[in-house]
């Protein structure tokens, strides 16, 4: 990874209580986890709650799928906040990751919706696009199945944006090892180069 800054991001975001959405409802960003990564190494970690503003209580849907809790979102961070501090991070343009393309698309519209810039100006890349098409799936993974695929456990708990974000990071380095693995792979031994079999026919005749 060198010294690109990498920024790993989750977003964790409002629910309807089922199928029938109310009446202009639209995805609300409630929880955020990113890891910076620098070097290889990680220098900063941060995660907070955020108050939705136009849909301000959760369904007990949400509640119960995010393990989260009202009380928990209401003393959370503004999105103006959210915003401003991740347009800090954009100052050392890195390539922000992510699991799947609905973080950046909920980021964009909850920008839109609240008349703020959108924060990142850098690389955005779908880290589960990319794991797909390495590895020929027919359907996208979910987080947790594709870091079970290499053997190895997601951090922490599922759908909590800063162990998602952890375990994203953790993908990474995994998926980017495999393709410098197969970029560049081992010289053949003198065994693999000569066909021995065809040699002790030669000699024997």
């Amino acid at each position: 990874m060198q010294d690109r800054p990498y920024l790993f991001l989750d977003l964790e975001f409002t629910m309807p209580e089922n199928k029938t959405k109310p009446s202009g409802f639209f995805p609300e960003i409630i929880e955020v986890g990113l890891v910076m990564v620098i070097n290889d190494q990680v220098r900063e970690q941060f995660s907070a709650y955020v108050k939705p503003t136009y849909f301000p209580i959760l369904t007990e849907r949400c509640k119960a799928f995010l393990k989260i809790t009202q009380t928990q979102i209401d003393e959370g961070i503004s999105l103006m906040e959210l915003v401003d501090r991740l347009k800090q991070y954009d100052q050392l343009r890195p390539t922000v990751i992510t699991w799947g393309s609905m973080d950046m698309k909920v980021l964009r519209h909850n920008c839109l919706q609240a008349n703020l810039p959108f924060p990142f100006t850098g690389e955005q890349r779908d880290l589960a696009m990319e794991y797909k098409m390495f590895f020929g799936e027919r359907n996208q993974p979910g987080l947790r199945k594709a870091v079970q695929a290499y053997g190895k456990e997601g951090v922490g708990k599922p759908h909590c944006a800063l162990d998602d974000a952890f375990t994203t990071y953790n993908i990474f380095k995994l998926v980017e090892k495999d393709k410098k693995y197969l970029s560049k792979p081992e010289q053949p031994t003198i065994g693999e180069r000569v066909d021995f079999s065809q040699l002790l026919k030669k000699f024997a005749l």
